[in-house]
């Protein structure tokens, strides 16, 4: 760290507020007095809640001034903070240390010079070059005029779904109101919910087989179903190619393979990339992942310039790899990180997990640290996987719901590397706990003897967690050999379920054989062939397991059993293998 003079007088321009540059010029303020802080916003607001504009678009938030976080008579009056907004920098001189500002009313330029530098330009939703993407009636989404302007024109265009609208002699049945989201990551399914709720049909449009690339494959096609069973129709794996306005002023969407879906408003979500307009001004190094590369101290390439929020490249905390994770929580904590270190206090960002949770309807699904597909991509070969599917409170306890399940670790010391889940109740602290075990470098052993806390209506005395851990624990130690549906292995396949069960659903050629039945019917199963197990969720498979392998059978417990073989297979099971 350099050497500070405390009691010597420094300027620093924040470019951006938000999360990110927002919380840099609040905790540079409580740390340091004497400074001079300039913030610039070419918006016209300096603080607001991007993560709520979805909410507000559905009418959940109702008032746009919930939105506000803070304004410039609060930075002002409370902080000493010289905020502008519809303010934009217009050039970047890193040797002389000077900004260029345009007020965007006037176009007035003027120049400041400053000690330190922090960018916070956030990341551009990508809007690509297609016909007709600039008609009428098609959005984005990212501050809070785009979502005034949405809203506006869904209040302007609902129609009233059937009957008498007024004594004019006849009567009309009118069709509902079509939406189209054109891609399915976060603010996509916000938005689309959303879109339910003012009433609309809608579709998601996605170019990608999978929605919120974040899950693992298996995992999104639960939220595929959820979303599906509350009436968003999905087109997977067709993107957008054209937009077009038929006669009466409504839209169409055109997808690569040629079908067309109708629409009344489209809502692009396509995705974002880093803005970096600001840091190639400056002359600041690039990312290979289009992002600006910082260290730990949240420094780009110059020093006496930082960067925080969707623009940087941070370090994957599991994998190392680089990473850009555009999350309001990491961009608040890296601004505090920069504040901290021009204030001349040793703070260091520990990189990212990108834990993220998503409201889906009544329901949410959430993930934290690597998933299967990310380590799969870095040939990473020391890793197991596990489903469970514990109840987010006690069964006996009224309205138990199942939470869904994959907990990630290394096979050779049980360190914990991701997880992911999905439920109506209780996920967020499930993942809030797996994140913070892996932040503290935690393995599934650590899981089974957590102590968390325990009500009926809250969670069981076995919780979801310490399960978690006892199931991958059970899995390293060799007391549960473990197999799953899509790994190939071929053998013996025997269901312990309820013969009541196989009448909903069955896997062709396997040996039903009801586990409170096995002790006796041991003889029926062969000694020369490794018999895999399976029930529906796991439980009862492992306790076959544990009977087979104490009495000189090879045995494994397929994971997450028929639950999870819903979501992993995609055809029917050929006899005797889980390929």
């Amino acid at each position: 760290m350099e050497p500070v003079d405390k009691n010597a007088s420094k300027k620093v321009v924040i470019v951006g507020g938000v999360a990110g540059g927002a919380s840099c010029a609040a905790r540079l303020r409580r740390l340091d007095e004497n400074a001079e802080i300039l913030m610039v916003e070419r918006g016209p607001y300096v603080s607001f809640a991007n993560c709520g504009l979805p909410y507000y678009c559905g009418g959940v938030i109702e008032k746009e001034s919930s939105l506000l976080v803070a304004d410039e008579k609060l930075f002002r009056e409370q902080f000493n903070i010289d905020v502008r907004t519809l303010c934009e920098v217009v050039g970047i001189s890193a040797a002389q240390k000077t900004v260029q500002l345009r007020n965007v009313k006037t176009g007035e330029v003027s120049t400041e010079s400053y000690d330190k530098l922090v960018l916070s330009p956030g990341a551009a939703p990508v809007r690509p070059e297609l016909p007709g993407i600039d008609l009428p009636g098609i959005f984005r989404v990212r501050t809070v005029p785009d979502a005034l302007e949405i809203r506006a024109w869904i209040e302007q265009h609902k129609q009233d779904p059937a009957g008498m609208n007024s004594y004019s002699g006849y009567q009309t049945v009118k069709r509902a109101m079509r939406g189209v989201v054109v891609g399915g990551g976060f603010i996509g399914i916000e938005m689309a919910e959303n879109l339910i709720h003012q009433g609309l049909e809608v579709t998601i449009v996605h170019k990608h087989e999978q929605l919120l690339p974040r899950l693992d494959p298996e995992m999104s096609r639960f939220v595929d179903r959820y979303l599906e069973k509350h009436g968003i129709r999905l087109a997977l794996n067709d993107g957008a190619a054209v937009f077009q306005q038929s006669l009466d002023g409504s839209l169409q969407v055109l997808t690569k393979s040629g079908k067309a879906h109708p629409a009344d408003i489209v809502i692009l979500s396509i995705g974002v990339r880093p803005e970096t307009t600001l840091a190639k001004m400056a002359g600041i190094k690039i990312g290979e992942r289009g992002g600006i590369p910082v260290d730990e101290h949240m420094r780009t390439s110059n020093p006496d310039i930082f960067a925080v929020g969707d623009a940087v490249e941070v370090k994957d905390f599991v994998t190392g790899e680089s990473s850009l994770i555009p999350l309001a929580g990491p961009a608040n904590r890296q601004g505090r990180i920069a504040a901290d270190v021009i204030a001349g206090r040793d703070s260091r960002y520990r990189g990212s997990q990108g834990t993220s949770i998503v409201g889906v309807f009544e329901g949410a699904v959430a993930w934290t640290g690597a998933n299967e597909n990310s380590l799969i991509k870095l040939g990473e070969k020391d890793y197991e996987k596990i489903y469970i599917f514990p109840n987010a409170h006690a069964g006996y306890y009224p309205d138990a719901k199942m939470v869904a399940m994959k907990v990630i670790f290394r096979k050779s010391d049980g360190l914990l590397l991701g997880a992911q889940a999905l439920g109506l109740e209780g996920v967020d602290k499930r993942i809030d706990a797996i994140a913070m075990a892996i932040q503290k470098g935690l393995t599934v052993f650590d899981l089974e003897e957590a102590e968390l806390c325990y009500a009926p209506q809250f969670g069981m005395a076995k919780s979801a967690i310490n399960f978690a851990g006892m199931v991958a624990a059970d899995v390293l130690r060799g007391d549960m050999p473990l197999g799953h549906w899509n790994s190939g292995d071929v053998g013996f396949l025997l269901d312990v379920r309820h013969p009541e069960e196989i009448g909903v659903e069955q896997v062709s050629g396997a040996c039903n054989i009801p586990l409170n039945e096995l002790r006796a019917r041991l003889g029926e199963l062969p000694q020369d062939r490794e018999i895999l197990v399976f029930c529906r969720s796991g439980q009862r498979a492992y306790y076959a397991t544990r009977i087979l392998l104490q009495n000189g059978f090879k045995a494994r417990n397929i994971s997450g059993g028929m639950l999870a073989r819903s979501v992993l297979m995609k055809a029917e099971i050929v006899p005797g293998s889980l390929d």
